[in-house]
């Protein structure tokens, strides 16, 4: 193994570790304004990174019902996942087809997360997140729309585009929404959240204590930076993404006004859930088709 190579593996780590302190941190301030508006002191700032650390140094439970290879394999999979999200969009610029395709395989994860552990509430959390599957559907209408104004899906040439022509958050304010409801369903206590609401305690991750919790609340950060820099990436452009301190400014209020949705916006039912992103999902499948056809 050469000294580039070398070199490059610990630049990688490193950006997975920032990605991760600046994902648990935004978190934290997310779960911070929700508990202001409901009108409580709330826990600090940094609880979600020290959740994270003190998960970690806890004992693994193994239940007596869990399908043990996928239930240990799934919490590393689902950090895979994001890990490699945050490389292809984020460090190397490469084709938006390539994180649809993560996002979709994390479904599959969170899936068997919920059925490995054999608990009934994993599983009701497993199955559905195979429901909220419903959020993707605008996802891949939001890449045919890019695709057609840009004429390219890598995330360098989205951004190069927008640099000559301005933000694609004026000229394709339906996609932008569409993801912007992607990014209000990803967010803890999302009026989306069916996956993990009260009712099924913690939803697919209910049995996965210890170090899988730990490593799937690790996944979670670096999942909301990567979801939060592609919609500044995607719809504001490299005006804002070029400088680290304006990107972290538009990830903090991105996050407060989710949080505010979050706190103002009952729990919607299953069916309501998917009802209400199917039809964003079906109003931005026809402004791609018409976007095609002229």
């Amino acid at each position: 193994m050469t000294t580039t190579t070398i070199m490059q593996i610990i630049s990688a780590l490193s950006y997975g570790l920032y990605a991760f302190l600046v994902g648990g941190l935004l978190l934290g301030f997310h779960r911070k304004i929700l508990a202001r508006v409901h009108g409580r002191p709330g826990p600090p700032i940094l609880q979600y990174i020290i959740n994270v650390f003190k998960f970690y140094i806890k004992e693994i439970t193994f239940p007596i019902t869990s399908a043990n290879p996928l239930y240990l394999s799934v919490a590393l999979m689902d950090l895979m996942v994001w890990l490699s999200a945050l490389f292809v969009a984020v460090v190397f610029n490469y084709s938006l087809l390539i994180i649809v395709g993560l996002y979709v395989l994390q479904k599959i994860v969170e899936h068997g997360c919920g059925l490995s552990s054999g608990s009934p509430y994993g599983k009701i959390g497993g199955v559905r997140s195979v429901f909220s599957a419903a959020a993707e559907v605008p996802l891949f209408a939001v890449v045919g729309i890019i695709f057609i104004l840009t004429n390219s899906l890598l995330v360098g040439d989205i951004l190069n585009y927008q640099a000559i022509n301005g933000p694609l958050l004026f000229k394709l304010p339906l996609a932008a929404f569409a993801f912007f409801v992607l990014l209000v369903s990803k967010a803890p206590t999302s009026p989306f959240s069916i996956v993990k609401d009260k009712a099924t305690v913690s939803g697919y991750i209910t049995e996965h204590y210890g170090t899988l919790e730990s490593i799937i609340l690790m996944s979670d950060a670096i999942a909301w930076f990567v979801l939060l820099w592609l919609f500044i990436a995607l719809f504001i452009g490299p005006v804002i993404i070029m400088s680290p301190i304006l990107t972290l400014i538009g990830m903090t209020i991105l996050t407060f006004i989710i949080s505010m949705i979050c706190a103002t916006t009952p729990l919607l039912t299953p069916n309501h859930s998917v009802m209400i992103q199917i039809l964003i999902a079906s109003l931005t499948i026809i402004d791609l088709l018409y976007r095609a056809t002229h």
